[in-house]
C-alpha cells in the first residue's frame, strides 16, 4: 500500500519529531478530540472544540451528525493504533448507532445538520441536511466492516438502507423526473431550492445514493446528469474552477477512486491531485500575504479572524488565512506538500498546536491563530492521513455491499 516516497517521509517524520509533531501524533491529537467531545449516552459529537485553553464551562453543545460518523470511522484507526481498546470502541459505536438508529428525529431517513449532543435535539433553525447525512452513514459504513456480523453492522445497514434518495431527489414527488439530490428540507420551508447539480465536495453522497440496495436508491441517470466543465487555476487542470480545497477531500477518506476514471471519462483522482498543486502554487504566486509567503496554503472553508468563510484560489477570494489540516490532510494527494507543511508548522507555528493537534485555521498577517478545532476538518485530515499510510478506512469500505454497486452505477473503471 505505502508508495517510496511516503515511505520515505514517513521515515523522515519519525527523525524530525522533536522538532516537528509526527503524522502519527497529530492523528492521535485528533482522535483525542472524537474521543473526548463524543456525549457518552447518546454518540453524537461537537461541531468544534477549544484547542489550547483549559474548557471554560460555556455548554458548547453544538453537535454534528458529520463530527458522529467521522468519529464511527476514526474508531478503527484508534483500535489498530492501540489508542483504545477494541471492546470500548465498539460500545462506543454501538451507543451511537443505536442513538442514531431509534432516537434520532429524521425524516425518510435524513437527518438535521446540527443538534444537540446530549438528547439530539434540532439545533435552532436548522436543516434536514442530504450530504450531512451521507457523511454520517459513510463513517456508519466503515464501523459496520470493522465489526462484521455484529449489532453494529446490522444498525449501520439499517440506518443507510432506510434512507429515501429519491424523495430527496424528487422533492418528494413534486418533480419526478429530477435526480439531483435537493440539498435538504425544513419542516418549516420544505426542500431546499439549491441542488447538488454542480461540482462540489458531493461525489460521495452521489456514490453512497448509487449505491442503495434498494429501490430509494439514486439512478444511474443522476451521475450521468451530474455535469460541469473543466477549469484552470494556477496552470493546472481541475475540475469547474477555484473552490475550497475540502472539496477535494472530502470523499477520499472513503472511496478509493486511483486510477480509475467515470463513464464519462472524468478522473477524478488526478483531479483531487491538481487541486491541492494548484492551491499550494496559487498561494506561492501572491507573497504579498505573509501566511503564504511563508511556504503555507491550504485555501479551505474554514474559521477567520473575521468569522468562518471559505476561502478559494482566486484573487479576491482569499485573505491570507490557511487550514493546518487541509495541508496535512493532502499527506493522500501530495506527499511532499504535506511533509513540507508537517515540518514548517512545527519549526515556526507552535502556537498553532494544542490538544487537538493544528488549530482550525492560522493567519500570520494577522498574527491570529484559532482558539477552536472543528470536528469535520479534524476529520477528513485523520482519515486521508491513515490511508495515505495503511488504507485502512479503504480496505473496510470496500467491503461493504454499497462500494462496488456505487462505482459500477456511476461507470467507474480503468483510466486509460
Amino acid at each position: 500500500m505505502l508508495t517510496p516516497i511516503v515511505l520515505l517521509l514517513l521515515s523522515a517524520s519519525t527523525s524530525l519529531q522533536s522538532e516537528s509533531p509526527s503524522f502519527d501524533t497529530i492523528q492521535h491529537r485528533a482522535f483525542d478530540f472524537f474521543m473526548d467531545e463524543t456525549y457518552p449516552s447518546t454518540g453524537l459529537t461537537k461541531d468544534r472544540a477549544k484547542n489550547r485553553e483549559p474548557h471554560d464551562g460555556a455548554p458548547h453543545n453544538m453537535a454534528s451528525i458529520v463530527c458522529s460518523g467521522h468519529m464511527l470511522a476514526s474508531l478503527a484507526i484508534g483500535v489498530e493504533r492501540g489508542w483504545i481498546s477494541k471492546t470500548e470502541a465498539y460500545e462506543r459505536a454501538l451507543t451511537c448507532l443505536n442513538y442514531f438508529h431509534d432516537k434520532m428525529e429524521n425524516n425518510h431517513g435524513f437527518y438535521y445538520h446540527f443538534v444537540d449532543w446530549s438528547n439530539g435535539a434540532r439545533w435552532e433553525s436548522c436543516e434536514i441536511s442530504s450530504v450531512d447525512t451521507a457523511l454520517f452513514v459513510n463513517g456508519a459504513l466503515v464501523a459496520a466492516e470493522y465489526w462484521p456480523k455484529t449489532t453494529v453492522q446490522r444498525l449501520a445497514l439499517d440506518i443507510a438502507d432506510r434512507i429515501d434518495w429519491k424523495w430527496m431527489a424528487t422533492d418528494g414527488g413534486a418533480k419526478p423526473t429530477e435526480t439531483s439530490p435537493s440539498m435538504g428540507w425544513h419542516p418549516e420551508r420544505g426542500f431546499i431550492k439549491d441542488r447538488w447539480n454542480f461540482y462540489t465536495e458531493a461525489c460521495h453522497l452521489y456514490l453512497l445514493g448509487l449505491g442503495n440496495p434498494t429501490d430509494k436508491a439514486l439512478p444511474p441517470a443522476a451521475w450521468d446528469a451530474w455535469q460541469f466543465k473543466m477549469g484552470k487555476v494556477a496552470g493546472f487542470d481541475v475540475f469547474d474552477g477555484a473552490h475550497p480545497i475540502f472539496w477535494a477531500q472530502m470523499t477520499s477518506p472513503y472511496y478509493d477512486l486511483r486510477g480509475l476514471e467515470d463513464r464519462q471519462g472524468r478522473n477524478w483522482w488526478q483531479m483531487w491531485i491538481n487541486a491541492h498543486l494548484a492551491d499550494n502554487a496559487y498561494c506561492a504566486q501572491h507573497p504579498q500575504w505573509k501566511t503564504y509567503a511563508a511556504g503555507f496554503w491550504g485555501l479551505n472553508a474554514m474559521d477567520s479572524p473575521d468569522g468562518y468563510a471559505a476561502d478559494e484560489p482566486r484573487d479576491g477570494g482569499n485573505s491570507g488565512t490557511v487550514s493546518p489540516t487541509a495541508m496535512i490532510g493532502s499527506l493522500l494527494f501530495t506527499p511532499a506538500l504535506a511533509e513540507k507543511a508537517r515540518v514548517d508548522l512545527g519549526k515556526t507555528q507552535n502556537e498553532s498546536f494544542g490538544n487537538y493537534g493544528y488549530c482550525d485555521a492560522l493567519n500570520i498577517d494577522r498574527k491570529w491563530y484559532d482558539p477552536d478545532v472543528l470536528g469535520l476538518d479534524l476529520g477528513m485530515m485523520i482519515l486521508n492521513v491513515e490511508n495515505a499510510r495503511t488504507g485502512l478506512i479503504w480496505k473496510l469500505m470496500k467491503k461493504s455491499r454499497y462500494y462496488k454497486r456505487a462505482l459500477s452505477k456511476a461507470g467507474f473503471h480503468k483510466a486509460h
